[in-house]
């Protein structure tokens, strides 16, 4: 017997997303609906302007649709106030940035435990042990001490994939986490990310224009003229 389908850890329900530019509106999401299930690696493809990075945002709750749901693990953040996204976003998603994003006035220690004491789900012990933890698995455990603009780009990806994993969130989503480091430095961290998605099991959107790093996903979206098509042969679902 064929276990029945699980249902979706993400489910977007026809998202519209219209930009007001002046009297004139420019539409970038047209009805977007797709489902991602929980464990699973999924790439995002799409040239430059198709809406990926605004796909993106209004999954973290950083943007609102003009139309439509997101509905993530059974809670529909659409439906959520800015006060109850911004804590929905701090407990439950890790985010990746193409420009890294780190806070520069801190080393990389108080990077990484920014997340935890904006959560106070932890002792300070605890926060430290699992800091110290991440910083080893992405091999900067002698780096804690060092502000980011004295490690290379690479170590700062690094670091910037461990934060989004230190509050160990139900979901990751990376923006082009490889689009500004040399083709070396690209291979390690998307190595890493999808090593430390997966042994911990979360559920990771990656999104990339690359067809290299999108072949390394469970899943593909493309994104074309506002709408998602699913690459068949990569399907899991």
């Amino acid at each position: 017997m064929t276990s029945p389908p699980t249902e979706p850890f993400v489910r977007l329900e026809a998202l519209t997303r219209v930009f007001q530019e002046g009297k004139r509106t420019r539409p970038v999401l047209n009805g977007v609906s797709g489902e991602i299930h929980k464990g699973k690696a999924v790439a995002l493809l799409g040239h430059s302007g198709s809406g990926k990075s605004t796909l993106l945002n209004l999954i973290a709750g950083i943007d609102s649709p003009s139309q439509g749901r997101v509905i993530i693990g059974g809670q529909e953040i659409t439906a959520m106030n800015e006060y109850s996204r911004t804590l929905f976003r701090r407990r439950h998603i890790g985010f990746v940035y193409q420009f890294f994003n780190l806070i520069p006035t801190l080393n990389v220690e108080e990077n990484l435990l920014l997340p935890l004491e904006l959560n106070a789900a932890s002792t300070p012990g605890e926060r430290r042990e699992r800091v110290n933890s991440l910083l080893a698995s992405v091999g900067l455990s002698d780096r804690a001490g060092s502000f980011p603009d004295q490690l290379s780009g690479g170590e700062q990806q690094r670091v910037a994939v461990a934060r989004a994993l230190v509050h160990a969130p139900d979901l990751v989503l990376a923006d082009e986490p490889t689009g500004n480091l040399d083709a070396e430095n690209g291979r390690q961290v998307l190595e890493l990310l999808h090593g430390l998605v997966r042994d911990e099991q979360r559920t990771l959107l990656i999104v990339t224009h690359s067809q290299a790093v999108a072949a390394q996903a469970d899943q593909i979206l493309t994104l074309q003229q506002g709408r998602l098509v699913e690459a068949a042969d990569k399907v899991l679902w």
